[in-house]
């Protein structure tokens, strides 16, 4: 059975343009979505937006049939 490949993340600063694509996509967009979108960690990305104080849209948590 063949190995998978390991993926490489970028593990460095966030840049100003990983940031600012963080900001205006969190709050609609699924987080492992965007963490593959930014090359990063998916634990990464949910510690930057809580770091950022960023939330998910109550339209966004209806969607999953979660409430806020």
């Amino acid at each position: 059975m063949a190995r998978k490949k390991k993926v490489k993340y970028n593990v460095g600063p966030w840049c100003v343009m990983d940031l600012a694509a963080l900001k205006k996509y969190f709050r609609n967009e699924s987080t492992r979505k965007l963490a593959a979108g930014l090359n990063r960690p998916y634990t990464a990305v949910r510690k930057m937006a809580s770091r950022l104080g960023l939330r998910k849209s109550r339209r966004h948590m209806k969607k999953l049939g979660k409430t806020i």
